[in-house]
């Protein structure tokens, strides 16, 4: 009889558990279906809280922290869209990020993506104030792509960011439209090939890259 009590105890906790776990993956598919739907800041920063509170309630996943530090960066990109200089809206959204993105870090060490996102944050200091931060934050963001190519080489999104590098930067400082073509259309190869480890694995980044050869053609 003990034996028997044993078996549904497990049985019980064993089902709960895949509950839960079943129930987090749901939430996670419902937000990032939401990636490539989200197009202004307020968007961005109410993805960025779905994430934040997934992550509160699942403090052993990384992924609910990189979203949410994903989020904060994109709803950051989204308030720079009008120009740059304007730190002391982006500053705080980057720090949060930063923050977030730590987590991640320190739950799933040496991962391309996080060290992808860790090249955005630092592309989002260096567009509070560019003048003044090109030197500090310019050299952070290469230091973390090297990073994550050196870590996933097949990681398509290290050829995005590559690509909107050259795209957004003058001729005269090492832009060229020529050479962002050429690093989108690797990131669409590699796109091609990804098989994410999940569904909710980072496989973000395909419709952007087809967004930009679309204004190269």
């Amino acid at each position: 009889m003990k034996k028997i009590s044993m078996f549904l105890v497990a049985v019980s906790l064993t089902t709960a558990a895949f509950s839960q776990s079943e129930k987090y993956t749901k939430a996670m598919e419902s937000n990032i279906a939401k990636l490539d739907s989200s197009t202004s800041p307020q968007a961005w920063a109410d993805l960025a809280n779905s994430f934040q509170r997934i992550a509160e309630a699942e403090k052993t996943q990384w992924l609910p922290y990189y979203y949410a530090a994903l989020a904060n960066v994109m709803n950051g990109y989204m308030l720079s869209a009008g120009g740059t200089g304007i730190a002391d809206k982006t500053d705080p959204l980057a720090a949060k990020a930063e923050e977030l993105v730590n987590k991640a870090d320190a739950l799933n060490k040496d991962n391309s993506d996080i060290y992808c996102l860790k090249k955005m944050i630092a592309t989002l200091k260096m567009m509070g104030d560019p003048m003044s931060r090109y030197q500090t934050e310019g050299p952070n963001a290469q230091a973390a792509l090297d990073k994550a190519k050196a870590l996933n080489p097949e990681n398509p999104r290290i050829y995005l960011l590559e690509g909107q590098d050259k795209f957004y930067t003058p001729e005269q400082f090492g832009g060229s439209k020529t050479e962002a073509k050429t690093l989108f259309e690797q990131s669409l190869k590699k796109f091609a090939a990804e098989k994410p480890e999940s569904s909710i694995h980072p496989h973000w980044g395909k419709n952007q890259v087809e967004y930009f050869l679309s204004q190269l053609k």
